[in-house]
């Protein structure tokens, strides 16, 4: 029951992100964005349903021994849960709601200007494919799990669900190119925010809210008293981590830009949420608020690195996902204590009936030991690289593909008049909510996509997607 109702909770992260992303892309793109949201989950199920949880976990047992079979790269059984035990459909139903979160994450990175069939065929290829094989890797057995024999130690998934999806958005960001008018002709960036602060705040909430189920409860029961320590100890480390992390943002935007700003610090608390979630079983309180804190500054930096190599990455998914997934993952070889790997039973053996931990975090002495060891963070190192790698170069040919069948990206006049209007038959918005005095402009300023009739564009909106298309033409032409 325990694992169940966490796996609501994490599952109700796909409303947070769905509140996210919408209020932070403008009111044209609103319906858009939300749709996509959903079919992360409809898809993902699908995709992990007949692939994904086959290659994650589908390692048979030997009839002879009743011991599993464990291949070190994919699993090759329970393919669309055929002869998959009904006690384990709650592990599938878990495991279901991290695939989902791992694609939710790339929406954010590539909203606004990709086309609706290539987001849902990467959807489907990350959760049945890409993600599975990684989670295997680290959690169903595979070669990580064995790593210079103390293995990978991911306890949420910083690498595994976080990393896969940022460094997958980085690429799809990248391939896509940024938003029309993101960046002017010399370069410079553009402002282009988005249309509802409270929608971001309501959705940073219900993330914040749903991480008690991603973090605790991949302890995956409480029935022991081990298990009972690491729960409660992940549900503390959690909050301080986001909560450091939020603060810490705060205040150098504050200095930096001489304003309290509120996305930022929304940001900066999804940046602690996911740096501590990979050690969360194991760090000790002081610990979590250094990990977020650090986490924070790394999401910042993240993003004015972004803009610099004129990368668009509306919701800074990369920041908050892949920079803090790396970092919380380092942090694993750093901050993992003895007793907290003996409570969750990560890096132990059993020597005649006495727990023994193999590798702790380098900043602790093991006492089994006692010496300090890099080892564990060596492993995680690699993890990281390899991860990284195996989604970028994945996700990367995928969006090539789609590249080169011309149908990654939506065109200049979709984009000028907004998704909701051009695809899904209207605006998120009431026109009538919207009227303010203001001819030609939304409540909110931002443009002017929400007037446009549900019948085909005006003339001068026509004239207008005309002149920008002849534009990139001639841009084309003088880069040739």
């Amino acid at each position: 029951m325990f694992v169940l109702f966490s796996g609501y909770l994490v599952f109700m992260m796909q409303n947070g992100f769905a509140m996210l992303t919408a209020g932070s892309v403008r009111t044209k793109n609103t319906k858009n964005v939300l749709l996509k949201n959903l079919l992360d989950a409809c898809v993902g199920a699908m995709g992990y349903w007949i692939f994904g949880y086959a290659f994650a976990y589908g390692n048979p047992i030997n009839p002879d021994t009743g011991e599993a079979e464990v291949n070190p790269f994919i699993g090759h059984t329970y393919f669309a849960l055929a002869d998959l035990p009904e006690t384990e459909f709650v592990s599938f139903f878990f495991q279901w709601t991290f695939a989902a979160t791992a694609a939710t994450i790339v929406s954010g990175s590539v909203a606004e200007r990709t086309s609706f069939y290539a987001y849902l065929g990467y959807a489907l290829f990350l959760t049945s494919f890409v993600y599975p094989v990684v989670s295997h890797w680290v959690w169903g057995g595979g070669w990580l799990s064995t790593l210079f024999d103390v293995g990978v130690i991911d306890f949420a998934g910083c690498s595994v669900v976080h990393m896969v999806g940022g460094v997958a958005g980085l690429v799809g960001a990248i391939l896509v190119g940024p938003r029309m008018g993101r960046f002017d002709a010399e370069g410079n960036v553009v402002p282009m925010p988005g249309h509802s602060a409270t929608l971001c705040t309501l959705g940073t909430f219900i993330l914040w809210f749903g991480w008690y189920g991603f973090n605790p409860g991949s302890t995956l029961g409480i029935s022991g008293t081990g298990s009972t320590i690491t729960a409660q100890r992940c549900a503390v480390t959690t909050t301080l981590a986001a909560a450091a992390a939020g603060l810490v943002v705060l205040i150098i935007v504050k200095i930096r830009d001489h304003i309290f700003d509120l996305i930022s610090v929304l940001n900066g608390v999804l940046a602690g949420l996911v740096s501590i979630t990979a050690v969360c079983y194991g760090a000790e309180p002081y610990a979590a608020v250094v990990i977020g804190a650090i986490g924070g500054c790394l999401y910042l930096l993240g993003g004015w690195a972004l803009i610099k190599l004129k990368i668009d990455d509306p919701l800074e998914a990369f920041p908050i996902h892949g920079v803090c997934g790396a970092w919380g993952c380092f942090a694993v070889g750093l901050f993992s204590t003895p007793w907290g790997q003996v409570n969750a039973g990560l890096g132990v053996d059993e020597v005649d009936g006495v727990t023994v931990v193999k590798h702790t975090g380098a900043f602790y002495i093991n006492p089994d030991t006692g010496g300090r060891s890099g080892t564990l963070l060596g492993a995680n190192c690699i993890a990281i690289l390899v991860i990284a790698g195996w989604t970028a170069v994945l996700i990367g040919a995928l969006f090539m593909i789609f590249k080169f069948a011309g149908i990654l990206r939506i065109s200049p006049e979709i984009e000028i008049l907004g998704n909701d209007v051009s695809k899904h038959g209207g605006s998120a918005y009431p026109e009538e909510g919207l009227e303010t005095g203001h001819p030609g402009k939304d409540n909110l300023g931002f443009d002017e996509s929400m007037k446009i009739p549900h019948h085909p564009p005006a003339k001068e909106d026509e004239e207008l997607a005309e002149e920008l298309a002849e534009d990139l033409d001639a841009e084309k032409t003088v880069e040739v």
